[in-house]
C-alpha cells in the first residue's frame, strides 16, 4: 500500500515538512492549503521539491463550505473553486477534498446538495480534478459517511467519489461494516487518525487530540480492514491535527507516523485474508514480548550513596565487570547495574538501560528494526557476551537478554566475582517508571506497544503540588513487565529544578520486614504525612494494629477486586529513587490513588533538602 501524510500533521514551514516526510519514506503528501499560503514556495516549487524527495502530491485540501446553498452564494464558491483548480494544476494534485458544509448558509436538502456538487465535479474534470467529498463528524447537515455516500451516489459523476476518514466515523460511533457496500472506486481518498476517547465536543477533540493510529482508543485497524474488503487500494494517508505534533520536531513525528502506518498495515493484515488482503500491506516480523526484566541500569558519579541504599535493602556486589566501570548488584533475580562511566551520571544518578528478557534477542532487535526503532552500535571486548541494543523514546537503552539459558552467552558472565541468585524479601524488579518528555507520550505508547508488544493501559492525570502528572502503564499479559510511562506537566521550581524523576519498583515477599531492615540501616525513607494514615483509617477498616504498622513504617496501601498493595518509596538521589511493593491475591495497579501524597512529599523533601543546603 501506498503510504501518505497530511502537511498539517507536523509543525515547521512546508518545505521542512516535505524533506521530514520524504526522509521518513513515505510515499506521498497531502497539501494543506494553509501550509502553501503561509509559505513563500510556489506551487511549482512545491511540485518539483516533492518529485526530487519522490513524494506525490496526493491531495490538496480542504475546499469548504461547498454545497446546498443558495444561487448567489454557489456563483461565489465555483469562482473560488476555479481558482483552486488553478493552483491545483501548478502543483499537479488531481484530487481536491470537499468537507461537508458547517456554513449556516447551506440548506437541508441533499438534492439540491447532490445538484452542486455534480456541477463543481463537472467543472474539475475539466482540469483532469477529481472531487472527494467527506462527512465532518460536526457538518451541519452531513455528518456521517453514510450520508456523503448517498449524496455522492445521487449526483452520479465519474469525478465524484466519498472521501472516508477514521476520526469522523470512529468519534461518532458509526459503524463502519456498511463501507464494504460502497463500490471501490468511488471510495477516492482514505484519511487515517485515531484519538483517547474523551467526553468533550467533537470538534474540539479533533483539532487539538487526534493522533497516529495505535496511540489511540479508535480501532482503526477494523475500519481500514473493511475499506480494503470494498476494494480499495488507494494511498493510507495520515491526517492528524495534535497540539503537541505541531510544536514537535518534524522528522521525529514523520517517523513516528511512519512507524505507526507499519503497525497499523500488520494489524490490519491479521483481519484480512484472501483477495481482501493486499499483497504489499507490510508484514514485519512479530513481536516477541519480554517475559521479565533481567536488570535496571543506573549511571551515576559514585556507587557510594546507591551502594549504601541498596545494601539497605539487602543487595549484594557480587560482580564487577571485566572492562568497564560497571558493578552488578543482586538480590534473588533483582539486579541493578551501576554504571560510573556514563556521561549521563554528572547530574546524579539517572536510570539509563533496561535489560528485557527475551526468548529470541535476536528477533527482538529485528522487530524492532522493522518499525524505525535505532539500534544502538555496541562497542565490546570480542569475549564480551553479544548483547543488542534499541533506544527508547526517551533515550533510555533497551536492552533484549537470556540471563539463564543454556544455548545463550549470559550477560552475568561478563562479571567477575560471584555473580548469582543472593537470598532476601525483594524477588524480582516489578516494574520501572520513565519520564517521558511532553511531546513524546504518545510515541513512547506506541513504541513500547508496537515494538515490544506490551498491553497499553488507561492513561491517568494525577496531581502534582505544582501541575499534572499524566501517567500510561504498558505491560505484557502476564504482568512480568511492568512499564510506567509519566510525563510531567510541572514547570521548575525549588523542588524540583526541572528534573524528570525515574524509579525502579522492587517486589518484596515480606515488605513488612524490608521496611524495617531499610529503618534499622538508617537508609533515607520518603516521609508520608500523619494525615495520610487518618485519611486511610477512614477509607479502609484494616484493624487497628495494621493501621498503626503501616503508620510506623512509613507503608501505603491500595486494594483493587483482586487484591492488596504495600508500597513505600525511598528519597530521591539524582533522578532516582526506589520503590518497594508487595502485591497480594492478584492486585493488578501501580498504586496510583497514592501517587499525589508521594509527588507531595517527595517536593516537601526537596524544598527541605534545598533550604538546609542554602543555609550551609
Amino acid at each position: 500500500m501506498r503510504r501518505s501524510i497530511a502537511t498539517v500533521s507536523l509543525s515547521g514551514s512546508l518545505a521542512g515538512k516535505l524533506t521530514a516526510i520524504g526522509a521518513a519514506g513515505f510515499d506521498g503528501v497531502e497539501i494543506f492549503e494553509n501550509d502553501l499560503i503561509a509559505g513563500p514556495m510556489s506551487p511549482e516549487d512545491v511540485r518539483s521539491r516533492a518529485a526530487d524527495l519522490g513524494l506525490s502530491i496526493d491531495l490538496f485540501q480542504p475546499f469548504r463550505d461547498f454545497e446546498a446553498v443558495p444561487p448567489a452564494l454557489l456563483a461565489r464558491n465555483l469562482r473560488r473553486a476555479e481558482h483552486k483548480f488553478a493552483v491545483m494544476e501548478r502543483l499537479g494534485a488531481t484530487r481536491l477534498l470537499v468537507c461537508s458544509s458547517v456554513s449556516p448558509d447551506s440548506i437541508d436538502d441533499d438534492e439540491l446538495a447532490a445538484e452542486q456538487l455534480r456541477l463543481l465535479a463537472e467543472r474539475a474534470a475539466q482540469h483532469g480534478i477529481r472531487i472527494a467529498y467527506e462527512a465532518l463528524a460536526w457538518g451541519r447537515h452531513v455528518d456521517d459517511y453514510l450520508h456523503s455516500w448517498r449524496i455522492v451516489r445521487m449526483a452520479d459523476h465519474p469525478n465524484l467519489g466519498v472521501c472516508l476518514d477514521s476520526f469522523h466515523i470512529l468519534a461518532r460511533d458509526v459503524d463502519p461494516y456498511a463501507i464494504e457496500t460502497i463500490p471501490a472506486e468511488k471510495i477516492f481518498f482514505l484519511q487515517l487518525a485515531d484519538a483517547p476517547r474523551l467526553p468533550m465536543d467533537v470538534l474540539y477533540w479533533s483539532r487539538h487530540y487526534r493522533c497516529f493510529p495505535g496511540q489511540g482508543d479508535l480501532d482503526v485497524a477494523g475500519l481500514v480492514a473493511h475499506v480494503l474488503r470494498a476494494g480499495y487500494r488507494g494511498p493510507l494517508s495520515l491526517e492528524v491535527f495534535n497540539d503537541i505534533f505541531r510544536q514537535a520536531a518534524s522528522m521525529r513525528t514523520a517517523q513516528d507516523a511512519m512507524r505507526s502506518l507499519i503497525s497499523l498495515e500488520e494489524a490490519v493484515g491479521e483481519r484480512l485474508d484472501g483477495a481482501s488482503r493486499p499483497a504489499t500491506l507490510a508484514s514485519p516480523p512479530p513481536p516477541v514480548v519480554p517475559t521479565g526484566f533481567a536488570f535496571a541500569e543506573l549511571a551515576t558519579p559514585s556507587t557510594g550513596p546507591l551502594g549504601d541504599l541498596l545494601t539497605a535493602l539487602g543487595f549484594t556486589r557480587t560482580g564487577t565487570h571485566a572492562h568497564k566501570p560497571v558493578e552488578l548488584w543482586e538480590q534473588n533475580t533483582a539486579r541493578i547495574l551501576l554504571n560510573t562511566g556514563s556521561t549521563e551520571s554528572q547530574d546524579g544518578p539517572a536510570l539509563s538501560a533496561i535489560g528485557l528478557e527475551s526468548p529470541d534477542p535476536g528477533a527482538s532487535v529485528k522487530r524492532a528494526g522493522s518499525l524505525l526503532s535505532p539500534v544502538l552500535p555496541r562497542m565490546r571486548d570480542p569475549h564480551d557476551a553479544p548483547l543488542d541494543a534499541v533506544a527508547a523514546p526517551d533515550g533510555t537503552e533497551l536492552f533484549f537478554c537470556r540471563t539463564a539459558h543454556a544455548d545463550h552467552p549470559s550477560w552475568t558472565e561478563d562479571f567477575t566475582g560471584s555473580p548469582g541468585a543472593v537470598a532476601g524479601e525483594i524477588t524480582h524488579i516489578d516494574h520501572v517508571a520513565l519520564t517521558q518528555p511532553w511531546h513524546h507520550f504518545d510515541e513512547a505508547s506506541l513504541f513500547y506497544r508496537s515494538v515490544l508488544g506490551l498491553r497499553p493501559h488507561d492513561s491517568l492525570e494525577l496531581p502534582d503540588p505544582y501541575g499534572l502528572l499524566r501517567s500510561r502503564a504498558v505491560s505484557t499479559e502476564d504482568g512480568r513487565v511492568r512499564i510506567a510511562l509519566n510525563v510531567a506537566y510541572v514547570g521548575a521550581h525549588d523542588s524540583a529544578p526541572d528534573v524528570a524523576w525515574q524509579h525502579v519498583a522492587l517486589a518484596s515477599g515480606d515488605i513488612i520486614a524490608t521496611a524495617r531492615r531499610v529503618r534499622a540501616a538508617g537508609a533515607a525513607q520518603l516521609a508520608i504525612p500523619d494525615n495520610y494514615y487518618n485519611d486511610l483509617e477512614a477509607r479502609h477498616d484494616l484493624g487497628s494494629e495494621r493501621h498503626r504498622l503501616l503508620r510506623e513504617l512509613g507503608l501505603l496501601y491500595d486494594r483493587d477486586e483482586h487484591g492488596e498493595f504495600l508500597h513505600f518509596y525511598t528519597v530521591t538521589t539524582g533522578r532516582v529513587f526506589f520503590e518497594i511493593v508487595q502485591r497480594t491475591g492478584g492486585y493488578q495497579g501501580y498504586g496510583a490513588v497514592n501517587a499525589p501524597i508521594r509527588l507531595a512529599a517527595q517536593h516537601a523533601h526537596g524544598l527541605r533538602r534545598g533550604s538546609a543546603s542554602r543555609s550551609s
